[in-house]
């Protein structure tokens, strides 16, 4: 993760905002990769759904997927959940199923173990969106032994 001081995190939110979708780009992947991604939170999903161009959207899930963490993870499900157009649903759909990273077995029980944690996030969005993903992964009393589907 890059440490940006003030003035680099306060050049990194002005370029979000910009009207050429490689610096907004850009932008999201620099932010993405910060290590003050909670207090970019915001400006992260309006990349993430970025209604001008999908290239935005695909750069800025990726660097978040490529933290290889659950918050990364988790703000690409919160947007897929919200995404309201085709484009920005396939962009984030796209990023999801075709990361390679994934297809390691450490980055599959990496992901499997962070979709678990997100499974039972407060946000019905990224609830809802890593429990169908699991199902799709492995049976529920695979991932949730503990389910009401057992009782």
């Amino acid at each position: 993760m890059d440490s940006l001081d003030d003035q680099e995190l306060s050049a990194a939110i002005a370029n979000a905002d910009s009207p050429a979708w490689s610096v907004r780009g850009a932008a999201g992947r620099r932010l993405a990769s910060s290590d003050k991604i909670e207090e970019v939170a915001d400006v992260l999903q309006r990349l993430l759904l970025d209604a001008q161009d999908t290239w935005v959207i695909q750069e800025t899930a990726e660097a978040l997927l490529e933290r290889k963490d659950a918050i990364g993870l988790r703000y690409v499900l919160l947007a897929y959940s919200q995404a309201g157009n085709y484009d920005a649903v396939d962009q984030l759909g796209a990023a999801l199923d075709c990361n390679p990273e994934w297809m390691t077995t450490e980055g599959a029980d990496r992901l499997i173990e962070q979709l678990r944690t997100l499974a039972t996030d407060e946000d019905t969005g990224v609830c809802v969106e890593a429990q169908q993903i699991l199902a799709k992964l492995r049976p529920r009393e695979e991932w949730a032994p503990d389910s009401e589907a057992d009782a």
